[in-house]
């Protein structure tokens, strides 16, 4: 299978145009299924594989991997037989016949008003590495974006004048985002240190004047975390969450949010309405007369 694998991932990169870290997940994916194959027959041809194999693949990762990692794992799988299938290498997709196990119901953490505000105002400094680490918390909290499309943002992406940033998503999708006053105020304190940086320069760099990494940007929100709250592990996805609970309890539309968001199932964006659920029930149960009787 290993041959149908390499045109799959070039499948992926060429027509399908996934970003780089969409295709090594596709990989490290499809490698480990592949090894389990490969324990079971030597060489395995993918015509060979059937429902009960990938069932008992499945069965294997529930010992040590969340649901959400195995449903995507079968994601995976069944988008390499949906290939196979279009290319006629095979009449069926065996991976159909197995159900996506069900997904954890976990609600999304996020930081309180006084907690990203402490986080953002943390690095003390008015010149180098503070500076940038100031302007990466403020725009990651000021336009909810991922990190991958903060790290791929280039100068000219951002502008600061009319309060916009262009951001390239998943899929390739490019969409416009507003950023804050204060997000904007760092990013200009940011980027007037520099030599006058051009539109195709990294909007942000790291210490060697490279571009940041998705890795440098998590080391920055721990490290700050760190210096304002004994909290658990805080991610750079944290600030996205944190981003979508405040509009949403401002009031914000739930369509809008996710087309802030860049989700393109307003599915994924409604997880946050349950935070705002639960922060009602705290008001009313605080307020209304007849809600302890």
């Amino acid at each position: 299978m290993k041959a149908e694998l390499e045109q799959f991932y070039s499948y992926l990169e060429t027509e399908r145009n996934v970003s780089p870290h969409t295709l090594a997940a596709y990989r490290s994916d499809l490698e480990q299924f592949l090894s389990f194959l490969a324990r079971e027959r030597e060489a395995p041809r993918a015509e060979e594989v059937d429902h009960l194999a990938i069932r008992r693949y499945l069965a294997q990762l529930h010992k040590g991997c969340a649901k959400s990692s195995i449903g995507r794992k079968l994601s995976a799988i069944r988008a390499l037989f949906r290939y196979l299938m279009r290319e006629g290498k095979l009449e069926k997709n065996p991976a159909e016949l197995v159900s996506t196990p069900k997904k954890e119901k976990r609600l999304p953490f996020h930081l309180n008003i006084d907690q990203v505000s402490a986080l953002v105002t943390a690095p003390a400094g008015s010149s180098g590495l503070p500076l940038r680490d100031r302007a990466v918390l403020e725009t990651l909290y000021s336009c909810g974006i991922r990190v991958s499309e903060l790290t791929g943002m280039n100068v000219g992406d951002m502008d600061l004048a009319a309060g916009l940033a262009r951001v390239m998503g998943k899929g390739g999708k490019e969409r416009l985002v507003p950023v804050g006053s204060c997000a904007r105020s760092a990013l200009a304190a940011y980027l007037a240190e520099r030599a006058d940086p051009g539109p195709a320069e990294p909007l942000i760099l790291n210490a060697r004047g490279g571009r940041l990494t998705r890795r440098s940007v998590a080391r920055i929100v721990d490290a700050h975390m760190l210096l304002i709250a004994a909290m658990r592990k805080v991610s750079p996805h944290t600030l996205r969450h944190t981003f979508a609970t405040h509009l949403l309890e401002g009031g914000a539309d739930l369509r809008a949010i996710q087309e802030l968001l860049g989700h393109a199932s307003l599915s994924t964006t409604q997880k946050y309405t349950h935070v705002s659920i639960d922060k009602l029930m705290e008001v009313y149960d605080k307020a209304h007369p007849k809600a302890r009787e």
